[in-house]
């Protein structure tokens, strides 16, 4: 490879990384100034660098923009709605007593998907304090499992912001990336609740005595290291415990319904959300994409077009259009909001709640766009190419590159999204060259980018502060669990190469 386009390349990847890393500007602004640099070092004139830039900013942004947008939406309805605790109040029963840890970690990867991760841990902790003060014990083990559920469906299932960026950044399916993530998330899962089975006890006697008193009570704070270490499970109505309903615990807990929708009109019944209207609510929209998916699949193959551009039989433009990103989101946001508000919603209320996703998915949608045009740059200077020659001549398989890089990303600055993004704009320009599945390159990205969590991860934070750990503890908890599922990911990763 060129040594001017090495230096160019790797000039570029530390320039995000320093920005991010100790100066006050962001992504957005890190990513920009590295596709400026990349290209300048690489000889690039100074006007075609600002045209690539603009073209690789819109051109992803045609392709997710619309989807990322409508996405956080959906989550913002689920959350303030109460539907997404409902769901999990749901998962929890459907569990059952004594399978806790599974029923935690599930319900963190049904919240995850359409709610932001820090909001899902937030939103979901009441339920594993009200199961742990039922027990007696085992909330470690239950904020792990969360946080873990949490983190890989975060991470691995659209329509959360991350992997569509990636996927739009890659020109790969979405309905596809859906599928392969909701396998890989599963196998995730359950190497993940055996982590926390284990870790969970050695890291319950550390918890702090003030978060011990607010999960298991005054009169039993002091005596919670005994308690665990013995591994009593105490019972409900215990000195210092409100009573509790139901034989998990879920329903100890408020009904995470907004402020807003609690105070009910004059004879009004309280707003409640049925699980089963959540459920439609995401599975609606994520059921039309997949039978695109499906459907396409099945007309490229009877047409014997199995790469590249076809023209759709006139028996699939039904559901090509249905299924869309854009137009499925659409139809999920429709339902989110007349399914799970209440129909004497104020319309101001609920328009504020829309502009405050919005708000919240500007700036993805600026680091997503910045990723896709530092990805262009490296396309037209020629970088890309380069890259997919030196790595043809390695003996590693292709696929290692966006994963490595995803992980230095992840590690040096804690953005699991700022990562991904970043392999991905990389990863984009020789995936092509190298003949190597879209698909594939998209979870070497993702899987990458869920390396370990730790202090500069504002979701490490927010996991060991609720679950009151700190020092070695939040390491074990948080980091170690963060770096167990990037493990796990790899031989999947050889799995999917394999197969794809």
């Amino acid at each position: 490879m060129d040594v001017v386009l090495l230096l160019a390349l790797v000039a570029g990847i530390v320039t995000v990384v320093t920005i991010v890393l100790t100066t006050k500007l962001d992504a957005f602004v890190g990513l920009i100034i590295a596709s400026l640099l990349t290209g300048l070092i690489a000889g690039t004139a100074p006007s075609a660098l600002v045209d690539a830039i603009t073209t690789g900013f819109g051109n992803t942004l045609a392709n997710v923009g619309f989807v990322i947008g409508l996405g956080v939406a959906i989550g913002k309805i689920l959350e303030v709605s109460g539907a997404a605790h409902a769901l999990a109040r749901s998962v929890l029963r459907l569990f059952g007593r004594g399978r806790e840890p599974w029923a935690m970690c599930g319900v963190g990867s049904a919240v995850a998907i359409p709610v932001f991760g820090d909001s899902a841990y937030l939103l979901l902790t009441p339920l594993a304090r009200a199961i742990a003060r039922l027990r007696g014990t085992g909330y470690a083990t239950l904020g792990i499992a969360l946080a873990a559920g949490v983190a890989i469906t975060h991470n691995l299932v659209p329509p959360t912001p991350g992997p569509l960026a990636v996927a739009g950044i890659m020109g790969a399916d979405i309905g596809s990336v859906i599928l392969v993530g909701l396998a890989m998330s599963v196998v995730m899962l359950v190497a993940c609740v055996g982590y926390a089975k284990v870790v969970g006890p050695r890291v319950e006697p550390f918890i702090s005595e003030e978060i011990k008193a607010e999960v298991y009570g005054p009169a039993r704070a002091t005596s919670g290291v005994g308690a665990a270490q013995r591994g009593d499970t105490g019972s409900a109505g215990a000195p210092g415990e409100p009573a509790a309903a139901g034989s998990n615990g879920a329903d100890s807990v408020g009904s995470g319904v907004h402020p807003e929708l609690q105070d009910t009109p004059a004879g009004g019944k309280p707003h409640r959300v049925s699980a089963w209207h959540a459920v439609a609510t995401l599975l609606v929209p994520i059921v039309l994409i997949v039978v695109n998916t499906l459907v396409t699949t099945i007309d490229r193959n009877q047409q014997g077009v199995l790469t590249g551009d076809f023209e759709p039989s006139r028996w699939t433009e039904p559901f090509l259009f249905v299924g869309s990103p854009m137009v499925a989101l659409t139809i999920g946001l429709v339902l989110a909001v007349y399914l799970l508000l209440p129909r004497w919603a104020p319309r101001k209320v609920t328009h504020r709640w829309l502009s405050e996703a919005a708000a919240s998915a500007g700036m993805i949608l600026l680091v997503t766009g910045a990723g896709g045009a530092f990805g262009e740059v490296l396309r037209q200077t020629g970088i890309g190419d380069a890259l997919a020659g030196a790595i043809s001549a390695l003996a590693l398989p292709a696929f290692l590159l966006p994963f490595i890089i995803g992980t230095v990303l992840r590690t040096a600055q804690g953005s699991a999204t700022v990562a991904m993004i970043t392999a991905a704009g990389v990863a984009a320009p020789i995936v092509g060259q190298l003949g190597v599945d879209p698909l594939l390159m998209v979870f070497a990205c993702i899987t990458g980018a869920m390396a370990v969590s730790h202090y500069n991860d504002s979701f490490f934070w927010v996991v060991t502060r609720v679950m009151g750990l700190d020092g070695t503890a939040a390491l074990k908890a948080q980091t170690g669990m963060t770096a167990f599922q990037w493990l796990a990911a790899i031989p999947m990763l050889f799995v999917l190469d394999v197969v794809l």
